[in-house]
């Protein structure tokens, strides 16, 4: 997968003419422009590039940790549905939205299945990742979320420092 992802960068850096591009540069044209991904999807694109390394921060921009211009680019290239969305070493478990399904079920006494559906809907209406809509359900729940927080700064933060 991470050749696939060598070769979308490629194509959004060579097309954008830059070698540094801000994370919007990178997910909006995935989604906006081109049509490939959802916003959500393109969003997930992103982190799953950063946290991979085949980009890196410089100046509060991504430029990317390889040479664009040795990377082949099929003609009429569009990427496959591969999802870009690791979380396998989150430290949480494989499916943290379980594990959080679980923990808010356990604190607030409801079935599952229903806060299961209270996330979905949150992730819908909002336009949420999966991962932050049960965070965010949960937090409004009541529930204590801080065992979380390794898992918020390594999953969606890394690197943000510049």
């Amino acid at each position: 997968m991470d050749s696939e992802a060598k070769i979308v960068l490629a194509f959004l850096f060579n097309r954008s003419g830059k070698t540094l591009l801000s994370e919007a540069e990178l997910y909006l044209p995935l989604s906006m422009e081109l049509g490939w991904f959802s916003t959500k999807e393109a969003q997930q694109f992103v982190r799953y590039v950063v946290k991979r390394e085949l980009v890196v921060r410089k100046e509060g921009m991504l430029t990317p940790n390889f040479s664009v211009d040795t990377v082949k680019i099929p003609i009429g290239f569009t990427p496959s549905k591969k999802t870009f969305n690791d979380t396998s070493d989150t430290g949480k478990g494989k499916n943290c939205v379980e594990e959080i399904i679980t923990l808010i079920s356990d604190y607030t006494h409801q079935e599952k299945t229903r806060v299961a559906e209270e996330i979905k809907k949150e992730e819908g209406e909002k336009n949420l990742l999966a991962e932050v809509a049960a965070l965010l359900v949960a937090r409004r729940q009541g529930v204590d979320v801080s065992e979380w927080y390794p898992f918020i700064d390594k999953f969606f933060m890394k690197g943000n420092t510049g």
